[in-house]
Parts: structure tokens; sequence; C-alpha cells
């Protein structure tokens, strides 16, 4: 991993087609390397989830309707993804110099399953308030985020509902940081299987909210 991230270092302050072309046959050693350890995590985490898939991101910027035009991302990245339709919520890796974190969520949950988040907060955060403030949810990710919400209440929801800042979001994630020592520590792999699990009972919840009516009855149709 030290290797990757002296990589990234030096694409940040040469972040040029010229300069990676040149050393295009050292990111292509990094990049394999970063695959194995993905699938890694990926075949211990399956152990204990449900995954569907594991998708590694390419390190090539798209930059057509992007303000930033540089060609190359500066990080490492991997998402992992559970069976749907009855299990939600992703899992994520960013591997970056003085930047690294594990997380994961429902980083852009589609108008349908937005509105039923909303719909079962304005109900109820009993159940989203003990996970949350849950000693373990609280020592591995502080709190719940997501920058993204609409200025006032969604339409046909209260503005002056006393969850109103949870209904107004459009983003329902967590994340943890880690230091560059941390990711180069022999334990890194344990510590992002430990961090899923710890996401385990926010998206076990949310799963339930997604797929089952207000009476706990099934919506998921064959």
């Amino acid at each position: 991993m030290k290797k990757g991230f002296e990589f990234l270092k030096q694409l940040s302050i040469n972040n040029n087609r010229e300069w990676f072309s040149e050393h295009k046959p050292q990111y292509d050693t990094i990049a394999k390397a970063n695959k194995v350890f993905f699938n890694e995590i990926f075949s211990d985490f399956q152990e204990s989830d449900n995954l569907a898939n594991l998708h590694v991101f390419r390190i090539y910027n798209d930059v057509r309707f992007s303000k930033n035009k540089a060609p190359y991302k500066t990080n490492f990245g991997a998402g992992f993804s559970r069976r749907k339709p009855f299990l939600r919520g992703g899992y994520y890796i960013h591997l970056e110099p003085d930047n690294s974190f594990v997380g994961g969520g429902f980083w852009g949950p589609n108008s349908e399953d937005l509105l039923m988040i909303r719909k079962e907060f304005e109900r109820s955060t009993t159940e989203i308030n003990r996970i949350t403030t849950d000693k373990t949810f609280v020592k591995y990710f502080g709190k719940l985020e997501g920058d993204d919400a609409v200025k006032t209440a969604p339409k046909g929801f209260d503005k002056n509902h006393p969850a109103i800042d949870l209904i107004k979001k459009k983003q329902f994630v967590v994340r943890r940081k880690f230091s560059d020592n941390e990711v180069f520590s022999n334990d890194f792999k344990e510590e992002i299987v430990s961090t899923f699990l710890a996401m385990r009972p926010f998206f076990d919840y949310m799963s339930d909210v997604l797929t089952t009516n207000l009476n706990g009855e099934s919506i998921i149709t064959d």
C-alpha cells in the first residue's frame, strides 16, 4: 500500500497524460495488487453478508461534465454491493494519502426509496436513533452523515416535524477515517471488515424499511 500511496502523491503533482503514460507500468502493478486486496476483503466479508458484486473504480476521471478537468483521480476506490432486492446498502473503500476512509450507506436513493425512508422517519425515529446512538456506531462513525438535502421540507411533509432534519436528507451515509499509518498496518484488512460489520444494524434496518410496508409485510414481488 505504501508504494500505491507514493504513486498517488506523485500523480497529484503530475496529473497529466504524459506523466501517467510514462509511469503506466508502475500503475498497472499497483492496480493488480489493489484488485487482489479488494477481492480478499470481498471473500472475507462474504462470510458475514450476502454480497452481490465488487466494483473497483477506474482511476480515469470523467471530465465531460465536471469542473475538475484533471484526467486522473488521486485515490483508489472500491464498492461492495449487497444482494438486492431484500438487502440494501453499499460498502465503500476510499484510499488516498491523508484522506482514506471506509464508508457506506445510501448515497443517492431513487425517488421511490427516498420517499419510503422519509415516510419511515415521519412515522418514527425511535429505531434510527437507537442505532445511531449505539456505542459501537458512535465509536466507528460518530454520526449519520449526508450533505445533500432539500432546503425546506419535501413536498407533503410538515416543515415543523421534529425529525425534519432527517426527512430533508437525500443521502444517508456513514464514514470512518483512517490515517496513512493505519492503512499501512498489518491489520488494516481486518479493520475494514469490522467497520463493515459495524454498519450492519443500520443497513439491516434500512433494508427492512425499503422492503416492507408499515404492517411489516413484504412489498417485494417475484
